[in-house]
């Protein structure tokens, strides 16, 4: 019977200890498990999976309106061309699906506090990676985003631009070479919009292989 005050006096008196020592200034020393697991550390792992949504989704957005722009402006004088030029709304949209995967992956990293105590396992270790994993993601394939849309705006009229020319070339009877414009009817600029697509989209290709690899990132309280 002696036992069991004996052991619950030397808990209450770590547990003074512990508060004595947070007060005289030591909260932040790393055998402290409340400041490396703390209660505000999954606001960082969601915020990553937001910022990873969100902005790949506001880069897919404004790819597919501006490349949408030069589509429709092309598609009036070269109809005919119109589904050979859709490839860079397909571009722009597999950005949102980059910020999708990203997302999905850090929401099954978050950990939920334990149902008795209300204690998180979840680190600021892996907040701060998970949030620098939806920033990589989301910023990138804004970036990427933009490109696509800008260099698809200018590129689908000018393809379309030529493609008319061409035409009306023939349309004058002229047979020759004519500067090129009758032979190439707008195969050259095409090949070299695609081109400066893809490498507009590698951008978010980038950020995607990195938030991956953050994402792998991971210490919990009560690991060695």
């Amino acid at each position: 019977g002696s036992a069991e005050p004996t052991v619950a006096f030397k808990e209450r008196s770590e547990e003074r200890r512990k508060t004595a020592t947070m007060a005289n200034g030591d909260y932040y020393n790393e055998g402290n498990v409340s400041y490396l697991c703390a209660s505000w550390a999954p606001i960082l792992g969601f915020g990553g999976c937001a910022f990873a949504v969100v902005f790949a989704n506001l880069g897919g957005a404004f790819g597919t309106a501006k490349a949408a722009e030069g589509i429709m402006a092309m598609g009036i004088r070269s109809p005919e061309l119109l589904i050979k030029n859709i490839i860079p709304v397909v571009m722009a949209g597999v950005l949102g699906i980059y910020g999708l995967i990203v997302a999905v992956i850090l929401n099954g990293k978050m950990v939920p506090p334990a149902v008795v105590t209300g204690a998180t396992s979840y680190s600021q270790y892996n907040g701060f990676a998970h949030l620098a994993a939806g920033l990589c993601c989301g910023l990138a394939s804004l970036a990427s985003g933009l490109a696509i849309g800008i260099a698809a705006d200018a590129g689908t009229r000018a393809v379309g631009s030529q493609s008319a020319m061409a035409a009306s070339w023939k349309k004058m009877g002229f047979t020759g070479d004519s500067g090129g414009q009758v032979k190439s009817s707008g195969d050259a600029l095409f090949v070299g919009t695609v081109l400066i697509q893809v490498f507009a989209g590698n951008l978010g290709l980038y950020g995607l292989i990195t938030a991956l690899i953050l994402s792998q990132m991971d210490y919990s309280c009560g690991e060695d």
